[in-house]
């Protein structure tokens, strides 16, 4: 099993390709497309779902209304395959994917996929990825699940913050004061948190933004 190199990727106005029609195959094109992709969807009509037939409908998708077929890959920069009911298919899509040098998955089919999509946590500017390199997709799901469960896990109260880091961080770029990463884990505090959430986040920002300044004053 290869140690995989975990990564965000931009995939804004990339052509991402989706094979299959079915419920993974939706998920994974309204994925894309809140990423910013450009996607095609290879699906036969009756094997498409609604959801599906209306994003392409609405020009949200391109469609073609087939299965995979030689040369498909071609200008590609990601592509999935959801439906992996034919090894012949994936096998031929995973061949033409590794010689233009395409990121390919094959949905649960491990040894024909060149990246693996980990078991995402999206909450604001906040993406948190949960992979087990392939070898236990449900086990992955399972931390996902537990980490957004608030009665459980209370990590991701952070998240809601995210915006207003950026924010602070564009200012700080902006006055070129010398803050390190240490500087910026040091100045936010569980204190900050607690502004935040009883809904003054303008004395939660002025908490950090002064925090930063004492940091840069040493």
């Amino acid at each position: 099993m290869p140690a995989y190199y975990p990564i965000f990727v931009d995939i804004r106005d990339r052509k991402c390709l989706v094979f299959g029609g079915d419920h993974e195959g939706e998920r994974k094109v309204r994925y894309l497309l809140d990423c910013g992709g450009e996607v095609t969807l290879f699906s036969p009509d009756n094997d498409t779902l609604p959801g599906l037939i209306e994003l392409a409908s609405e020009g949200k998708i391109s469609w073609q209304h087939r299965k995979y077929e030689a040369g498909d890959i071609a200008g590609a920069w990601i592509v999935i395959v959801a439906d992996t009911s034919s090894e012949e298919i994936n096998k031929a899509i995973e061949t033409e994917s590794r010689k233009r040098n395409v990121l390919c998955n094959v949905m649960d089919v491990t040894p024909l996929c060149n990246f693996i999509a980990p078991a995402i946590i999206h909450r604001q500017d906040v993406t948190v990825a949960v992979s087990t390199a392939g070898t236990s997709p449900a086990l992955a799901r399972r931390l996902r699940e537990r980490m957004t469960d608030m009665d459980y896990c209370q990590c991701l109260r952070w998240a809601d913050m995210g915006p207003m880091f950026a924010d602070v961080r564009v200012e700080v770029r902006g006055r070129k004061l010398p803050i390190s990463p240490d500087d910026w884990a040091e100045s936010i505090t569980n204190q900050m948190l607690e502004q935040f959430e009883s809904g003054d986040k303008d004395g939660a920002r002025a908490m950090l933004v002064s925090a930063l300044e004492e940091r840069a004053a040493k």
